[in-house]
Parts: C-alpha cells; structure tokens; sequence
C-alpha cells in the first residue's frame, strides 16, 4: 500500500477517528462510572454521619440515666455521665454498620478557642481542621470538608483516589460540654472498583478501535473495488476497447456512476461504429467513380485515339463519373459542415415563402418528370429560426420525393400552425419505404433496396443532413410511409424565439 494512497490516507484517518471516538466513549464511560462511585462514597459517609449521631445522642442518654440510678446530683452527676460516655464510646464504633468508617471525638474546652482530642478510632480518624470543628459548633449542622481539589479521571491512567471524606458532626455532652465527632471514610472499596473496571475498559476500547479500523478499511476496500471497475473501464476505453462492461447492482452512488459510465461507453462504441462504417462507406463510395475513371483512361490510352466513338463514350463516362465524385465531395462537406459548430440565425421569417422557393427550384430541375408540385396555403406563416437552414433541410426532403416518385406522380409540401409550434410536412406519391427500413433512413450511406433499385445516384446523406438540421434547430422529425403509395416526413418547428441555438 503506497503512503498517499487513498487506502492509506483513509487507513490514517480511521486509526485517527477510532482513537478519537473510542477514547471520548472509554473516558466518558469511565467518567460516569467513576462520578458514580464518588456519589456511593458520600452516600456512604452520611449514613455513617446519621449512625454516628444517633449511636453517640444514645448513649449519652443511657449515661445520664445510669449517674442518676446512682444517686448522684447536680455537678456529680453530669461528671459521672460524661466518664461513662467516654467509656461507651469505644464500644460504639467496633460493632455493627458503623464499623466501616474512621472515628474521633473532641470535647471544647472551658474557654471555647481550642479542641482536645478525647477518643480516636485509629489514626485515619485524626485530621486536622480546627476551623472547620469551630465552625460545626458554631452553626450547630453537620458540615463536610472532604474530599478536597478531586479529579475523577486521574483513577483513569493511576490507580484510583477518590479522597477522604470528612463530616464533622457538633454533640452535646454531658456536664455542659459541647463536642465534635469527626467521621471519616476512606472510599477503598469503590477505589478497588474502578481499579479493577480499568483493565477491561481498556481492553475492550483498544478492540473497538481495532474494529472501527478495520471496518473502515472493509468498506473502503469495496469501494476502491468499484473505483479500480472505472478505471479498468477507463482504461480499456483508451486501448480502443469498448466492450467492456461495469457491475450496475446496488442503489448506491457508484452504480449510479457505473450506468452514467456505461452509457457513455455505449454512446463512444455506438459513434466508433458509425465512424468506421461512415469510413468504409465512404471510401467504397468513392471507389466506385475512381475505378470507372481509371478504366476509361485506360481505354483511352488502348482504342481513344483510333475510334472516335469510344473516345466520346470515354469522356462521357469520365465526366459523368467526375461529377459523381463531386456530388459525392460536396454531400460529404455538408454533413461535416453541419456536424460542426452551426452558426444559426435567430430571425422572424415565413415559412410559407421558404417552402414555395423550395417547390420552386425543385420544379425547374425535375421539368422533365412532369411531376406535380403542390404548395403551401397563401398567406404567411410567421415563425423565429434561421431560414437558409430550414430551407436547406426542405430541399433535401423535397429532392429525396422527387428522386423515389415516378413520372407524373405528385410531390406537396404542406404547412400548419398548432399551439406553439409549426408542423411541416412533405408528402410524395412515390414508391414508399419499407417498413423495415424506416427506423434506418436517417443513417449515413443507408438507402433501402427500393432506393437502390431506381439508381437515383444518391448516397445516402441527405437525410442524415437534414436530421442533423432540424435536429439542431431544436425541432423533430419523424416519417411514415407505406411502398406503393408514398411517403411523408413530417417536421415540427417552434414558432417562439429560442433562447439559444443548439450546437
């Protein structure tokens, strides 16, 4: 795979994106879990605060009524209550729920600025807050210090700290004195948690990563699959090979790309084909007069200057041949002309006028047929084109009627108007199209075996000129016909200006 390959460069951007994506996921993921142990460690440490409290306010009341059991009164006996308390104490954070926690109590001294540390549980217990146990007595609420400046995804990378937290919880005590336990929880089992979700986490990020890379490169590989199907395609277009074909399964953009292609390939194969038969028709066309000259010099050069009458029968056919050629030269000039860039007049003319200057040429050069010629109706029939065209291409309809009617028969060509647009139709009497070679007669060199019957000396051009004219005249034409009882090409033109002449 080259390095700036597209494979390669998609390859980048997956590995890219996959670390991106999954490991946004991974430490969201890890985020909220981690969020939601620091929430299961305050839960913690609050129940741990309202057992504390209750266990000590307990306990405090057991002792005040065991002093008074023993007769004692007044100072006596707020004394011997507070050193049963302390004695109590210990008891109460070794057993049941509140075992999972630290403890310490601190008694305030007679002049209310210091604390005296009087009980611990173990030293997880002893911080030290001064101003947070004054400030417990002084608003006489539980109030929480810890954890301090926490960052839940350090845990992500190290092993998990989630803190200590701190609750300092005010109490009165016996003989007038007021006191703070401090309850303290260290968050080792959610630590422990998150220490062991780490791993896994990890594991299974570094595999979603591996899977989003390697379905990108799957999906990718299918579609430079279809991409190296065009340029093999392409490819094969360059060679000069046409037949090749690409896979049009699928709804998606490629296959729409692979039908465009392969239209375009059809319409390349359809024009190659065209070509190489215009080349060949071409050339078998003008071998025919070339070969007849050729023969007659030579009877020329043998028996030319030793019989008058061959001579004269020579230069006969030799002009006649001649001419032929030059037909044949100036029909193929005007399908190259025409094929070209058209240089169209947009101009408002009758095609009433055009049509009669038609029919009126074509009766000077077929006097000798006797045939009869029937116009359009009088009046004008205005319409926006270039006139010299559209007459061209009327000439070469009315001709071909001409040429294929026999003597005596009738050529018309008519006119009408119909909603916007301008039909035209050329009928003849002559001897018909047969039906099979209808949907042919508008191809270069195509002449039915009719037409080839009647030896007119056409090649087979002037339809194609014709089409090519209406065509870029941005109107039809289309021909019915039936052998025996004549033909008729029928043209619809615009009448409305047009924006722009087709090329």
């Amino acid at each position: 795979m080259r390095p700036l390959s597209i494979r390669a460069r998609v390859l980048y951007l997956a590995i890219v994106f996959a670390v991106l994506l999954v490991g946004s996921v991974t430490l969201a993921t890890y985020f909220f879990v981690a969020d939601g142990m620091a929430s299961s460690a305050q839960n913690t440490t609050w129940r741990l605060t309202r057992l504390a409290s209750q266990a000590v306010a307990k306990a405090t009341t057991t002792a005040k009524l065991q002093a008074a059991s023993e007769g004692l009164f007044g100072e006596d006996r707020e004394q011997e209550a507070f050193r049963l308390l302390m004695r109590t104490v210990p008891d109460l954070f070794t057993v049941g729920a509140v075992e999972e926690g630290a403890f310490a109590l601190y008694v305030q001294d007679a002049d209310e600025s210091q604390f005296r540390l009087v009980w611990f549980s173990d030293d997880r217990a002893v911080v030290d807050d001064a101003d947070g146990l004054v400030q417990t007595l002084s608003d006489r609420q539980p109030l929480q210090t810890g954890p301090v400046d926490r960052d839940l995804l350090t845990g992500m990378f190290t092993r998990a700290d989630l803190g200590k937290y701190i609750v300092h919880v005010p109490l009165d005590l016996p003989d007038n004195m007021a006191g703070v336990i401090d309850v303290v929880y260290l968050p080792t089992r959610e630590e422990g948690i998150l220490d062991s979700a780490r791993s896994p986490m990890f594991i299974v990020g570094v595999f979603a990563m591996m899977i989003a890379v390697l379905m990108m490169q799957v999906i990718m590989g299918w579609v430079l699959s279809l991409v190296d199907n065009v340029r093999t395609a392409a490819d094969s277009v360059d060679a000069g090979q046409l037949d090749v074909r690409l896979p049009e399964e699928g709804e998606h953009e490629i296959a729409d790309l692979a039908k465009s292609l392969n239209a375009l390939i059809d319409r390349l194969r359809r024009r190659a084909e065209a070509q190489t038969r215009f080349v060949a028709d071409a050339s078998h066309e003008l071998a025919t007069p070339v070969a007849g000259i050729r023969g007659y010099v030579n009877i020329l050069r043998a028996w030319g200057a030793e019989d008058p009458a061959m001579r004269e029968e020579a230069i006969a056919a030799i002009d006649r041949e001649s001419r032929r050629m030059a037909r044949l030269c100036s029909d193929l000039l005007s399908m190259i002309r025409s094929e070209g860039v058209l240089d169209f007049r947009n101009v408002r003319y009758d095609i009433n006028a055009a049509s009669r200057e038609v029919l009126a040429g074509a009766a000077t050069r077929y006097i000798d047929r006797n045939l009869e010629f029937v116009g359009p109706d009088e009046g004008p029939l205005w319409l926006y084109g270039d006139p010299d065209r559209i007459e061209e291409a009327l000439a070469i309809l009315v001709d071909n009627s001409c040429k294929y009617t026999e003597a005596g028969g009738r050529v018309q060509l008519a006119t009408r108007r119909h909603r916007d647009r301008v039909i035209v139709e050329v009928s003849d009497t002559g001897i018909g199209i047969p039906e099979k070679d209808l949907s042919s007669i508008f191809e270069r060199f195509y002449r039915s075996d009719a037409s080839r019957s009647q030896e007119t000396g056409g090649f087979g051009l002037g339809l194609p000129i014709a089409k090519h004219i209406i065509d870029a005249s941005g109107g039809m034409i289309w021909v019915r016909s039936k052998v025996g009882s004549g033909t008729t090409f029928t043209i619809s033109l615009s009448r409305n200006r047009a924006k722009e002449p087709k090329e």
